[in-house]
């Protein structure tokens, strides 16, 4: 070891080199950029160095960094460089030179020497990268360089001592060899010991602490030199870093980071002092004790400042005992403390701002800055300590004690800001919303929402549960803002579209006349609906052509392009702020590319120091969080804000309910993306630019391939599209036959029709699924193209980049970085067809929302008579003229016969129809009765009073007036019974009573009444006329239009309207009209005495016994059972079950097969450094690592294949199941059951099962089987990261079950509060004329906002939730790729790169598909609910066998005698008998009336003849058989009945007679002859096979029941039940039909159920049924003759014994 040495040091400032020279430095070597390894310094430089150092300065010639290969230009800048450092006064130059191949390039060398002379050479560092640096020494000894400084002192290459020692033993003597770079204190005895080196380099040391230690190692090593001083430098950053204890300068820590976090503040502090001066009035808003401590701390932060500028003046200026120094503190001391005193001012004005603005409880930006100050003073922290450590003692205690003091205040105000201040008077709401209390951490974290989990995991959640929405996300508040810009938007466009329309008037004046009369047509197509169409529409080809060519330009009519700017407009904020952070997330995804590039890089070098890994994985850790907060904040902002708009405008906004919600959706869906419309692009482009940048043009080839998917998939969805159109009309059609059958089941049990409609049905399924199969073949086509991509896109690059030079080498850097890069511009391409797509239909849904907001509403302006018409023109489809003048106060009637346009009228006096001419007017408030009674679900009490105060006098006046008092005590709540939807538990006639009590109450002056008095019987409807129409009635002195069939009515009218074919035939009193021979009334009136309409209290509410509360939907039970699953699956198949499990599990093998075989690829890369890399070696590289690709899409194809067929299989079980169960199940559960509810199951359960399931299962095995593929593959990589597994397992687990119960709660409720929002409307859009009649729409669209605010309420939380376990979830996943990193670098020494960079890029990935697990766990278990419901229907308990072994012969019955023993029966097991043991004998061909007051048992009786309920006791025989023995369809094929109502089916004529074919049309037309239809189905083009609309709306009542009638005469069966219902039709055609049973049933058994007494005066007896016993049975004149119960009823409608004998 040599007793002294001299140490040369690098120096590139004035102040390192004076540094340099007091510590006794031998030699300068003067350059400029150390941190590039030095460059040739400028001049000025080495003019200042030379004035202030004595010691020798050597001068670096070096044009730029890196290799030592220069071009001729770099050659010659180099020269004039030696030239001009040479005339300033350099005292030697260091420069180098080399050839490609390593070694010395002797030429270029010899020129720079002879350029040099005579001043002294250093060869510079030529060492770490000479190809022999023995042939190299003796190359330079012969060149004349004086000096070679060899590199490779650093930890990497200590190994090189012996080679310098060689080197320094080869030179002795003839040149210097100087041993440099990375000498430091720990090495240096090392260094001294193995060299035997005279001279070494060093670089400045960066900081005190370092400079001492290294010092004072030298020192002690007797070397002439000693570390440069400590000094304030920012240009010398390398050697801050380039060690193993890094450190930043001091000077950055005074001035930078200092500034960073006051600069933020007072960025912001404008924005809270503008809001602090708005508010002038100080509101004297509580001082809470959390305010008082902020503004406390930061007063004394404020002192602290002020202190230490004073410590700096007295430092300064102040009077001390030394002589004063000429060195005063540096400017920063001055600077910072002012700067942080007139900071801490502005943050108490902040602190007041934030208090006084409100509704605001803490201030983001005030704690962002705290966090900025505490991150950015941890530096200076450390630095102090560490130099009070070094040196034994504290240099500056004034300073250092302030510092340590503010920092301990600076984290207390950081904690204070961090929590929420709540005044006293918000604490109430935030009760009621916790986030309306929530802090700034909380808010970003959704930290709030916690409660709603805890509380949802432990128990099921209510609707009470629910947070009260925010006043800005109620439905009032949106609209308001929507409706305050839609207005001036409106406005607008309404100018525009004027003067479009003038400008083309201009152009055309002839076009005028005809365009204004389609205008006024179009301005008038508001919204009028009514439910009487009964017209059956007759249309002609010319008048479609003549409307197609309206509708061509009705579709112009209407101002456009208005609703985007609105909807922009109210939501700008939301907009900009969502942008804002959806571009920091796409930015922030670039990172993690790079920071995993770095960080392999580092692995490959282990000369790098450790703490470079730890800083990529804690920066890593970070930016996933940055982004997954971004992220969630983004989506969380967007999906609120214009979820709960949209879900707001569909019920808002009128009449149409699926236009409406199919195309607000389509807005819906569209503004969730709309940020895409820029962003993907723009991460496209970022994309590209990194991975050219990493793969150079080659990357051309994987975009390439990705650009051809973008046309293959948007084919495929257009595909795709297709059949799902296809899917929705079969779903539809279906869904229409079902909703036929559950609300006709009785007749198809009566009938014996259900295996018609079962294959019905069957069919169309059939047809769906097929469908259904092709769907799910193209989505797993589409599958195969998706999974292939990534591995064709990777494939595509690295072939080309591989194969276009054999320099191009793949190394685990640019394979992994390129991989990770392709992941995220997967998405961006994957969703821009999409948008296209979806851009492309909001435009329609634009237009058709448009046309419907902005279309004029119904004129309202519809006033001497009370009422008159004067020459009006009304359409639907038929037009007619009417003129009419009422007089008020008058009773009017309205007569004619079916379909003459009665109702018609009564809605052009609403003014619902458009009126093409004339003019309507109608003075005073209306009130109007419909002829199918509307009635609310809600109370009876309700529904009379109707939104007017209740006077219980009066009310008690209608109740009497209306005849309901009776009907309240059978109800069991009286007035406050609950009334069902569509009032399913009142019968027809109580329905038509409640709605005339509605009218009655209302005390409005013209009253329109459309034929309230059919619907009830005789006696009911006399008491109706004379307690509230007649004139002696409620309403005597009010304008009453009656329309009517009851021809009893007429004497008592004022006047009569008779209309014929919708136009006003005669006018005038009964008399008149009736002394005019020749008109219709006097027709009417001569066919039928008056008293012959006589009727007799019917009701079918006896069907249902006093109607229990129908069960509640679907068991909420908290988990689903795992027997579910299992019935799906075996409902699957197992054999398809397990192929699947097996063959995605192969696919996700090949996956993680082509990464692990890529990372050894890239381990290629260091085995062949500077080799040729062999081709053949190259081609199995690509071959086999696109095989795997390809074998990865041919798997999940398969896979996706099976599972399709297994889907399929089981979708047709279990609805085949279901059906066949339905239609199988008794009458009973229809009664208790709502009808939707049984629908629902067959639409939205059987939906799930079709397609959410088998997506949600696919989505959950393939999600899962990649979380643990990643595991398997971190675990490869990093053993140590199993130790980590279980910990973050069981986060995930306990995170995931919080969510999946409290979300699984949350969708519950939010349909059962989405059912109401569809009912109300769907009440509303049928009661439109009501509601509009009695102006009520104001109060409706009120409940509407409060039933849709019901259901955001759940809306709202649940998307909260998916953000809360998104955010959860998304820090899991960054832990997971933290540890990866962690344990990569921990274990650096031992991986090879390629497994750093697959761990890492994989842990990458993981975070999106933990999140996916998640969801699709959650999602598969709210949607296998549906197996679960559909299942519970069929497993129901069914009636007794259709078909059983003992058959009776074909021809039975053929007497028809029937014969009734003892017979008991009841409702259900546990209701009482509602038949008391009835003993009877009915002869063949008898004919007998069944007669009873109400719930006295006639419609039971006919209910055990069908066995639609079956015997408690005793029994039934016909002809000797007893029923119960033989099957039902047996029994319900022999038997016919003639309903009360008569249901129709939709599909033809032809197949509502005869549903399975038995019949010759010949037969059909002679049996719609008897029944009085031939003449009307003979006009009809299609004949039999006209298409009857659902439930028959296209047909009148009458003429729906005279296809009853002919129904019966087709089946020709020996005994014929009546349940006789005649008040629909006219007198006329009850005439008809009566005649017609008469003479075709003359040879059958006959039994008619009497609603009118007279008809069944001609019976041969007469039953009279009493609480469900027998009490007379006899013929009608003996049961006269003992004037029994009979008797009273005959008296009761006015028969006397006369009449019978005059019959």
């Amino acid at each position: 070891m040599a007793e002294g040495f001299l140490m040369e040091v690098c120096v590139d400032s004035v102040e390192s080199a004076i540094n340099a020279e007091r510590g006794g430095a031998g030699r300068l070597e003067l350059c400029s950029s150390l941190l590039e390894g030095g460059l040739t310094p400028s001049l000025g430089l080495l003019q200042v160095v030379k004035q202030h150092v004595k010691i020798p300065v050597y001068v670096m010639i070096r044009p730029r960094g890196g290799d030592f290969l220069y071009s001729d230009q770099e050659v010659e800048v180099m020269r004039k460089d030696i030239e001009l450092m040479k005339s300033h006064g350099a005292d030697g130059l260091v420069l180098g030179a080399l050839t490609e191949d390593g070694r010395v390039d002797t030429e270029l060398c010899m020129e720079l020497l002879a350029a040099a002379r005579p001043l002294p050479v250093t060869f510079h560092r030529a060492f770490d990268v000479v190809h022999d640096p023995t042939i190299a020494v003796e190359t330079l000894v012969s060149l004349g360089f004086q000096r070679v400084l060899t590199s490779g002192c650093d930890s990497s290459a200590l190994e090189g001592l012996p080679v310098i020692k060689r080197i320094i033993d080869q030179a002795k003597g003839r040149i210097i060899v100087m041993p440099g770079g990375g000498i430091t204190e720990r090495n240096l005895q090392r260094i001294l010991e193995g060299s035997a080196a005279q001279e070494f380099h060093c670089s400045a040391r960066s900081n005190r602490e370092s400079a001492m230690k290294f010092r004072n190692t030298c020192v002690t090593m007797g070397a002439t030199f000693s570390a440069p001083e400590y000094g304030l430098k920012v240009a010398d950053n390398s050697s801050y870093l380039n060690r193993e204890d890094p450190d930043l300068p001091v000077c950055l820590e005074q001035t930078v980071l200092v500034w960073i976090p006051l600069g933020f503040l007072w960025l912001c502090a404008p924005w809270h002092l503008v809001s602090l001066c708005r508010s002038t009035r100080v509101t004297n808003k509580h001082l809470s004790k959390l305010y008082l401590c902020k503004q406390f701390v930061v007063s004394l932060l404020f002192l602290t400042a002020i202190a230490a500028l004073a410590v700096t003046l007295g430092q300064d200026y102040g009077p001390s005992k030394d002589p004063p120094s000429t060195v005063k503190n540096p400017g920063v001391f001055y600077a910072n403390p002012v700067l942080f005193a007139v900071t801490w001012i502005l943050l108490l004005l902040c602190q007041e701002a934030v208090r006084r603005r409100e509704g605001v409880v803490d201030s983001a930006t005030l704690f962002v800055f705290w966090l900025l100050l505490v991150l950015c003073d941890i530096f200076p922290f450390q630095t102090l300590l560490r130099e009070a450590l070094a040196l034994g003692e504290v240099r500056d205690v004034p300073r250092f004690c302030l510092f340590y003091i503010s920092f301990a205040l600076e984290l207390i105000a950081l904690i204070l800001s961090a929590v929420a201040d709540v005044p006293l008077e918000a604490k109430e709401v935030a009760k009621k919303n916790p986030e309306a209390g929530a802090a700034f951490l909380s808010r970003i974290t959704f930290n709030w929402f916690n409660s709603m989990a805890v509380k949802g995991y432990k128990q099921p959640l209510t609707q009470e549960d629910m947070w009260e929405l925010n006043e800005s996300d109620s439905t009032a508040h949106i609209n308001q803002r929507f409706q305050h810009f839609m207005e001036s938007e409106l406005a607008a466009a309404r100018v525009r579209f004027q003067q479009q329309v003038k400008t083309k008037t201009a152009k055309n004046i002839n076009k005028v006349r005809t365009e204004a009369s389609t205008n006024d047509l179009s301005n008038g197509l508001g919204k009028g609906v009514s439910q009487n169409m009964l017209m059956m529409e007759e249309k002609g080809t010319k008048e479609d052509k003549k409307k197609k060519k309206k509708d061509k330009k009705e579709e112009e009519a209407y101002p456009n392009s208005w609703l985007v700017t609105t909807i922009y407009k109210t939501f700008k904020g939301i907009l900009i702020k969502s942008a804002f952070l959806k571009l920091l997330q796409d930015l922030l995804s670039f990172v993690s590319p790079q920071l995993l590039k770095l960080m392999i890089s580092f692995t490959q070098d282990s000369s790098r120091f450790a703490w470079e890994g730890y800083l990529y994985a804690v920066l890593l850790l970070v930016v996933a969080i940055l982004q997954s907060l971004f992220l969630q904040h983004y989506c969380a902002i967007l999906l609120l804000n214009f979820f709960l708009f949209f879900s707001q405008q569909i019920s808002t906004v009128g009449e149409t309910v699926n236009l409406m919600s199919a195309d607000a959706q389509r807005f819906n869906d569209v503004t969730n993306f709309i940020h895409l419309i820029w962003s993907c692009p723009l991460q496209i482009a970022l994309s590209i630019v990194f991975l050219w940048l990493e793969l150079g043009p080659s990357v051309l080839a994987g975009l390439a391939v990705m650009v051809l998917m973008v046309p293959i998939n948007g084919l495929l969805a257009t595909k795709a599209r297709k059949f799902q159109v296809k899917n929705m009309k079969f779903k539809d059609k279906r869904l229409k036959i079902m909703n036929e059958i559950l609300n006709g089941i009785k007749i198809l049990k009566l009938y014996a029709w259900e295996p018609s409609f079962q294959t019905q049905v069957e069919d169309v399924r059939g047809q769906e699924l097929k469908v259904m199969k092709k769907f799910a073949y193209l989505t797993s086509v589409s599958t195969f193209i998706f999974s292939c991509a990534p591995a064709l896109v990777s494939l595509a690059t690295f072939a080309v980049f591989v194969g276009v030079s054999s320099d191009n080498v793949l190394t685990a850097e640019k394979a992994f970085t390129s991989i990770s890069l392709f992941n995220v511009l997967r998405f961006p391409l994957a969703m821009l067809p999409m948008l296209i797509a979806a851009i492309v239909q909001t435009g329609v849904s634009k237009k058709r929302l448009e046309k419907f907001l902005g279309g004029e509403d119904l004129e309202s302006d519809i006033v001497h008579s009370a009422v008159s018409i004067c020459d009006g023109s009304f359409a639907w489809d038929k037009e007619a003229d009417v003129s009419l003048d009422i007089k008020p106060g008058r009773l009017v009637a309205v007569v004619g016969a079916v379909g003459s346009g009665k109702s018609s009228l009564m809605s052009a006096l609403l003014g619902e129809m458009h009126s093409t001419k004339g003019f309507i007017n109608i003075k005073g408030s209306l009130a109007f009765v419909p002829q199918q009674a509307w009635i609310q679900n809600a109370t009876l009490r309700d529904n009379i009073l109707f939104g007017s105060p209740c006077e219980e006098k009066r009310f008690q006046q209608v109740i009497q007036a209306c005849a309901l008092a009776p009907d309240l005590e059978l109800l069991p709540g009286g007035v406050l019974t609950e009334i069902g939807e569509k009032g399913i538990n009142l019968s027809g006639g109580q329905k038509q009573r409640v709605s005339l009590a509605r009218a009655a109450y209302s005390q409005s002056d013209i009253y329109l009444l459309d034929d309230p008095l059919s619907a009830v019987d005789s006696h009911v409807g006399k008491h109706l006329f004379d307690k509230v129409i007649g004139p002696n009635g409620l309403l005597k002195d009010k304008t009453r239009i009656l329309v009517t069939h009851g021809v009893s009515f007429l004497p008592y009218v004022d006047e009569i309207v008779v209309l014929v074919n919708g136009k006003v035939s005669e006018i005038g009193s009964y008399n008149s009209l009736r002394l005019g021979s020749g008109g219709i009334v006097y027709k009417h009136l001569t066919n039928f005495n008056i008293c012959a309409d006589n009727f007799q209290e019917t009701a079918d509410i006896d069907l249902i016994p006093e109607r229990e509360d129908t069960q509640p939907d679907s068991p909420l039970e908290d988990s689903v059972k795992f027997s579910v699953y299992l019935q799906y699956l075996r409902a699957m198949g197992w054999s398809y079950t397990i192929m699947v499990f097996v063959v995605y599990f192969i696919q996700n093998i090949a996956f993680i097969g082509q990464n692990l075989w890529l990372s050894d690829w890239t381990n290629d890369a260091v085995e062949y450094f500077n080799k040729t890399y062999p081709a053949q070696k190259r081609d199995t590289r690509v071959g086999v690592f696109g095989a795997l690709g390809v074998a990865q899409g041919v798997f999940v194809f398969l896979g996706t294949l099976l599972l399709a067929n297994a889907s399929v299989a089981a979708s047709r079980i279990l609805h085949s199941r279901l059906l066949n169960n339905i239609l199988r199940v008794p009458m009973v559960f229809f009664d208790t059951t709502p009808i939707g509810r049984v629908v629902n199951r067959f639409a939205k359960d059987i939906f799930t099962v079709d397609e959410a399931i088998p997506q949600s299962f696919r989505s959950w095995l393939l999600c899962l089987l990649g979380v643990l593929g990643t595991l398997f593959v971190i675990c490869l990589a990093t053993p140590f990261f199993a130790i980590i597994i279980i910990p973050l397992a069981i986060v995930y687990y306990f995170v995931q079950r919080f969510y999946v119960a409290t979300s699984r709660q949350m969708r519950r409720l939010q349909s059962v509060s989405c059912s109401p929002i569809y009912s109300h409307f769907g009440e509303t859009v049928s009661g439109l004329s009501v509601i509009r009649a009695y102006g009520h729409q104001e109060r409706f669209l009120k409940h509407n906002e409060k039933t849709i605010d019901e259901n955001l309420k759940s809306v709202y939380p649940w998307i909260v939730s998916n953000r809360w376990l998104a955010i959860r979830l998304e820090f899991l996943g960054t832990l997971v790729v933290f540890f990866a990193a962690l344990f990569a670098v921990i274990s650096r020494k031992s991986l090879d790169s390629g497994l750093v960079g697959l761990s890492i890029s994989y842990a990458l990935n993981v975070t999106q598909t933990l999140n996916w697990l998640v969801r699709m766990t959650s999602e598969l278990e709210t949607n296998i609910v549906a197996v679960e419901r559909v299942s519970e229907y069929a497993e129901l308990e069914n009636e007794a066998k259709w078909v059983t072994d003992t058959r009776p012969s074909e021809k039975w019955p053929e007497e028809g005698r029937l014969r009734f023993e003892n017979y008991k029966v009841r409702y259900r097991p546990e209701l009482d008998l509602v038949l008391h043991g009835i003993t009877c004998d009915i002869d063949s061909t008898e004919k007998i009336g069944i007669v009873g007051r109400t719930g006295a048992g006639k419609s039971s009786l006919t209910n055990c003849l069908f066995r639609i309920i079956e015997a408690a006791e005793g029994r039934i025989l016909v002809d000797d058989i007893d029923i119960s023995t033989i099957g039902l369809h047996d029994l319900r094929n022999r038997l016919t009945i003639i309903p009360q109502d008569p249901v129709l089916f939709s599909g033809t004529l032809r197949m509502n007679l005869d549903p399975f074919d038995k019949f010759t049309d010949e037969d059909i037309w002679r049996v719609l002859e008897l029944s009085h239809l031939k003449g009307y189905v003979s006009g009809l083009q299609e004949g039999l096979q006209h298409e009857v609309a659902e439930g028959g709306e296209n047909l009148s009542v009458g003429q729906r029941q005279l296809l009853c009638l002919a129904r019966a005469l087709l089946r020709k069966s020996r005994i014929l039940i009546l349940d006789e219902a005649t008040a629909a039709v006219d007198l006329e055609t009850d005439n008809l039909i009566q005649t017609t049973i008469r003479k075709e049933f003359s040879h059958c058994t006959v039994l008619t159920i009497a609603h009118r007494l007279h008809s069944i005066m001609d019976s041969s007896r007469v039953m009279v049924l009493d609480a469900g016993k027998i009490v007379e049975f006899d013929s009608p004149s003996n049961l006269l003759d003992k004037q029994g119960h009979f008797y009273a009823m005959a008296k009761d409608a006015g028969i006397t014994q006369q009449y019978t004998t005059a019959l």
